[in-house]
């Protein structure tokens, strides 16, 4: 699996043994003020659970009504209101992403330039054009339907979200 251009800082190793253990990690992410602005790479094989994740994030902030996977229209994007104030969410999914040159020919450099949360599955498929992340997650699903999840903080704000 590649890695995000940027070093990490931090590294947690976590195990959720079933969804509910996303579930609660996709709780306590959502309850960080770091959240309304960072960008969070999702890593790991088909099936591994990265749109599940993303579901209970969504859910969390407050998302209401279908949540689909973007794999063919590559972005679905969200709005909440988060404190008072709304909250912009991009769930980006690049596994069909082939050539780095799709990131710039499909004009997401200026969604990545506004404020809001951006949550990315097969971020490397992106290319190196593409901003770095706060936060990588490694999920790595186990022979007993357990996840092990490496969460890479690969910023500042990454840390805290570890917190």
């Amino acid at each position: 699996m590649a890695l995000s251009h940027l070093p990490i800082l931090e590294t947690r190793s976590l195990s959720w043994p079933d969804e509910a253990a996303c579930d609660q990690f996709a709780l306590a992410l959502a309850g960080h003020p770091g959240i309304a602005d960072a960008c969070i790479e999702l890593d790991g094989p088909l099936g591994a659970g990265k749109t599940t994740l993303v579901r209970h994030l969504l859910r969390a902030l407050g998302v209401q009504g279908r949540i689909k996977s973007p794999t063919y229209a590559v972005v679905e994007p969200y709005e909440v209101m988060r404190a008072g104030q709304p909250l912009a969410i991009s769930h980006f999914d690049f596994y069909r992403f082939s050539d780095p040159r799709e990131w710039l020919d499909a004009g997401f450099r200026d969604i990545f330039a506004r404020p809001g949360l951006k949550l990315c599955e097969w971020a490397q498929n992106a290319g190196p054009e593409r901003p770095p992340a706060d936060l990588r997650l490694e999920i790595q699903p186990q022979p007993d339907e357990s996840r092990r999840v490496l969460a890479h903080a690969m910023s500042q704000r990454g840390k805290e979200l570890l917190a």
